[in-house]
């Protein structure tokens, strides 16, 4: 295909905002949408390919796969390699478990499938994941290999006009389909190659369906694709889901200027956009391990500046000495494929990958120490209670029930605490846990509605009418519930800022009113508790500011000195200050006690997260299975003194 320079330049507005957004998000905030921008290139190009094959009669599917094989895959394995090499002295057996099973995905090109069941690309986690970006290498590859397939199947059965026409009527459905999957699975809608199947059609019809307008009309035209793009740059933020209806401004926008077909704009034609243009492909494989070790090492804002810089310098190099490197464009046997360099690295990174996934991370190169440290993460409750269908979760013996513990995850966390003074062959407890659900009477939820709502009137219908007498644990994160989040590596967006409950209405700070409703209704919840109950209120465990295991295994790594871990007793009491009110004016009657956990947490001012370098806690503010033994004393002076 003819060398188009408004395409060139119409990458380099992608690969800009793409890289301006994982950055700093405040400088465009929509600038993820330059990956949609991408989507509807590749779908143009490929078309072309295509097409022009099968209008010829010459099309070969493996030779199309062979192309984009010598284009995508060596800088792309070349930044696996380089990552696991990385990985090797930075990372902690369980993050270099988790680069090795993302760096073979990636290259196998199923990442976006993986992403998809680990979390939300705007997540806080999204940071530690280095090769997060290749999910859309993914799609366009799951693109590459069915598209040809559908096109040539359909140019024998039907015709080539017929085609065309089809695949139209596909882009639109395509388009429909997204949409509605965005509204109702947004995470699967993001990342999967259906929902964004449309985007790299819409691209083949602008190949197939050429404007028919002269040069000033087609000024006009991109002018306007211009003024989509950068719109949905600007207007588009990460809380709008996407790829929704709103997607269709990107990628029109993209369709316009390919429309266009601009020669010596002044848009996309002028020298830098077809310099970055060029090296777009390199430039976005490496700008977001960069953005990825910026947050890692916890390195200042001005390394922004270096890591935008590095990027293109970067890219520049990839493009031109690894990009630029010539393979077979065909291979004429099976045993071709052994000795196709493409291939050879594909098998190398899955080789090195596996290696890594299967021996956990390489976990036979690093300390005691580290090994200690990273393991916590991974050392929760083993009944798994929180994740179970049933509203309650048996621990011990069902017949003989001596405690009932109630609450969100933090209640999950100090499950075995609690269950640890039992002789679990003769005694049981019972657990009652959900995440994000406190047992507050009356509470919606900011995220879930009112699932929890309806949770909790299953909770009290069960404890009014079982095991009476037998006491209450009652345990809730409740920072969260009346301030939101403070640690701004679990932030994900603006909910996350805000007060996760509410009982009238959702609330975007801590007020006065939301004090008085929480009071009442947590009132109200220990009202009904105590008719049936004995009920004991543990105050708010510490939280602290850091992933603790995360934390740690990177000090001991890096010999870093110096106190990132604990927190002053004073943050504590000044996170938890109206909380610790409502709990102790709550147990004056003398109807509820509350137990107090920094008394087992918390000493000489300090709040620990770790007890001779191994983490109490297996995130930033849950107990792991070590940690929450150190409240087992607290619960055993109660049975002590009063059962």
């Amino acid at each position: 295909m003819q060398f188009r320079e408004d395409i060139n330049g119409l990458r380099a507005i992608a690969v800009i905002a793409v890289v301006l957004f994982h950055f700093n998000s405040s400088w465009m905030p929509g600038g993820f949408a330059g990956v949609d921008v991408f989507f509807v290139i590749s779908g143009f190009l490929m078309t072309g390919i295509i097409f022009k094959g099968l209008e010829q009669e010459n099309f070969s599917i493996l030779r199309f796969y062979v192309a984009r094989a010598n284009r995508i895959i060596p800088a792309l394995a070349l930044l696996c390699i380089i990552l696991l090499i990385f990985g090797w002295f930075f990372l902690s057996p369980t993050e270099y478990k988790a680069l090795g099973k993302h760096a073979v995905s990636s290259v196998g090109f199923i990442s976006n499938n993986i992403y998809w069941l680990e979390s939300g690309y705007f997540d806080s986690s999204s940071h530690e994941k280095w090769l997060l970006h290749t999910w859309s290498l993914s799609v366009e590859w799951q693109f590459y290999i069915i598209y040809p397939i559908i096109l040539v199947l359909s140019s024998k059965v039907l015709s080539l006009k017929m085609t065309k026409r089809i695949l139209l009527l596909g882009t639109v459905i395509g388009f429909v389909f997204c949409v509605l999957l965005t509204y109702k699975w947004p995470n699967a809608s993001y990342y999967l190659f259906p929902s964004r199947a449309w985007e790299m059609m819409i691209g083949g019809v602008a190949y197939l369906y050429p404007s028919r307008f002269g040069n000033k009309q087609n000024k006009v035209i991109e002018i306007i694709g211009v003024l989509f793009i950068l719109g949905s740059y600007f207007f588009v933020t990460k809380e709008t889901p996407w790829p929704g209806y709103l997607a269709i401004f990107p990628v029109l926008g993209s369709f316009l200027i390919i429309q266009a077909n601009s020669k010596n704009s002044f848009i996309t034609g002028n020298i830098l956009f077809q310099k970055v243009g060029a090296w777009s492909y390199s430039i976005y494989l490496w700008h977001w391990p960069l953005v990825v070790a910026i947050a890692y090492f916890s390195l200042s804002k001005n390394f922004i500046y270096i890591g935008i810089i590095s990027s293109v310098i970067l890219g520049y190099l990839s493009c031109n000495y690894i990009e630029k490197l010539k393979f077979k464009s065909t291979l004429n046997s099976f045993g071709d494929a052994f000795t196709y360099k493409p291939i050879q690295a594909t098998i190398l990174v899955g080789f090195l990958s596996g290696l890594i996934y299967i021996t956990n991370g390489a976990e036979h190169h690093y300390s005691k120490e580290v090994i200690t440290a990273s393991n916590e993460a991974t050392n929760i409750n083993p009944y798994n209670c929180i994740n179970s269908t049933e509203l309650i979760c048996h621990i011990g013996n069902k017949s003989n029930v001596k405690a009932i513990i109630i609450g969100d995850s933090h209640a999950e966390a100090i499950t075995t605490s609690l269950s640890t003074i039992f002789n679990l062959d003769n005694e049981g407890i019972i657990a009652i846990t959900k995440s994000a659900c406190p047992f507050i009477l009356n509470a919606l939820s900011t995220k879930s509605g009112d699932e929890c709502y309806k949770e909790n009137n299953k909770r009290s219908k069960f404890l009014k009418e079982n095991y009476h007498s037998v006491p209450v644990f009652w345990v809730a994160r409740t920072g969260v519930y009346l301030y939101g989040q403070t640690n701004p590596k679990r932030i994900n967006n603006a909910l996350d800022k805000q007060p996760s409950i509410y009982f009238t209405k959702p609330q975007d700070k801590f007020t006065h009113s939301l004090y008085k409703e929480f009071k009442e209704n947590l009132k109200l919840t220990f009202d009904e508790l105590v008719k049936n109950h004995p009920v004991y209120i543990l105050q708010p465990i510490p939280e602290m500011r850091n992933n603790i295991p995360k934390t740690l295994t990177k000090n001991l790594l890096m010999n870093i000195k110096g106190d990132n871990l604990s927190i002053n007793y004073s943050l504590y009491l000044d996170r938890n200050k109206y909380i610790i009110d409502i709990i102790n004016d709550l147990a004056k009657d003398k109807q509820v006690k509350t137990l107090d956990p920094t008394k087992y947490l918390c000493k000489n001012n300090k709040c620990i997260a770790e007890i001779n370098n191994r983490p109490i806690y297996f995130d930033g503010d849950h107990l792991s299975e070590f940690g929450n033994k150190l409240l087992t004393p607290m619960f055993n002076e109660v049975f002590n003194s009063e059962f």
